[in-house]
């Protein structure tokens, strides 16, 4: 087993950086005895925990070294199929999870995706029952609900989740809309990913969002790319749903919703986009360190991963070393120097 000392380092842990001090790692874990440890000098550098994407699409392994390139070290897709291609990524770097195939509603940009499953398309509550088993049976970590318009009507949104919660699974609802965030947050899903293009969500929504312990993911990547290419002034409505969901207390997750297929002229690319949103989430008005906790801690906890999103004793030793200081620039998560998953260098 291996193990090796980082010493020198200043670590984020959450509230801010610690005065320089060594941390161990103790192989795939992080240990407490530097004794018999290989040493590397860190001075001058900053260790953050692995960083999370919440919201990515897997296509191929490039996919993954993209990742993994950039310090994320556990991603979270949010539709991949079929099962096997998912299977295919997963004990790699990052770690994975993923939806599988979400459900949809028909005639919508989601229907029309190249080789979106039939069984993806509902068209009415009673449906809902069986979608979920096929999900929980092909081995979906969380179970995903896109809302557009109205092609799913609010009973079969509510179904969806409600089923996803019945088989222990997180819900995930996709919404961009003002309207659509208010059927998410009314189904209650456990977390709603993207920020509204067309208005500033409301303050009455933002607050039910946080009493019901609801989080976002506002991917402000994809709806500044979506702006771009629709000529629209949509990402100031983006930008303003992120700061009132935040006023709110709604907790913000990092995520991006890059995707390798050529589909935009301004592409969410794999791993350097995750980068470009936490620049964006603190032009949203969120603090260095939130934005640091929204790429670390907070996905953690709130997809139910308790064995990282620390550097701290007995978590899993996946760690980035980075250049500068991101609590005071955030621009410094780019200037990764190294990157460890379970306690191995990622080449």
């Amino acid at each position: 087993m291996t193990k090796t000392a980082l010493t020198g380092v200043r670590v984020f842990d959450g509230t801010g950086l610690t005065e320089p001090t060594t941390v161990v790692l103790d192989g795939a874990v992080l240990g407490g005895d530097a004794a018999g440890a290989e040493v590397v000098g860190c001075a001058g550098a900053t260790l953050l925990p692995g960083l999370f994407d919440a919201h990515v699409h897997l296509l191929t392994p490039d996919d993954l070294s993209a990742l993994a390139a950039h310090g994320i070290t556990t991603a979270l897709d949010m539709a991949c199929w079929p099962r096997e291609r998912v299977e295919s990524f997963r004990g790699r770097v990052p770690d994975i999870r993923s939806a599988g195939v979400p459900a949809i509603g028909p005639g919508g940009n989601h229907a029309k995706m190249p080789g979106m499953p039939a069984e993806a398309i509902l068209t009415a509550p009673g449906q809902a029952a069986g979608f979920v088993a096929h999900r929980v049976a092909e081995g979906s970590d969380y179970i995903k609900v896109v809302i557009e318009g109205d092609l799913l009507g609010q009973a079969t949104i509510d179904a969806v989740v409600a089923e996803g919660k019945a088989h222990g699974k997180l819900t995930v609802a996709h919404a961009s809309s003002v309207d659509a965030y208010r059927r998410a947050v009314r189904a209650g899903a456990d977390v709603v990913t993207h920020v509204p293009r067309d208005g500033v969500l409301d303050a009455e929504t933002a607050a039910r969002m946080a009493a019901q312990g609801q989080v976002a993911v506002p991917t402000l990547t994809m709806m500044a790319a979506l702006t771009t290419k629709l000529g629209a002034e949509g990402y100031e409505a983006s930008r303003g749903s992120v700061a009132a969901l935040h006023a709110a207390g709604v907790p913000i997750l990092a995520g991006t919703d890059a995707f390798s297929a050529p589909m935009l002229p301004f592409p969410v690319v794999q791993g350097a986009s995750l980068h470009d949103e936490l620049v964006l989430l603190a032009g949203a008005g969120l603090s260095e360190v939130d934005v640091l906790r929204a790429a670390t801690e907070l996905p953690a906890r709130h997809f139910g991963f308790a064995d990282r999103g620390a550097v701290r004793e007995g978590l899993r030793a996946d760690l980035v070393l980075v250049d500068g200081d991101p609590t005071r620039d955030i621009t410094a998560t780019a200037k990764v120097r190294r990157v460890w998953a379970a306690g191995e260098v990622v080449a």
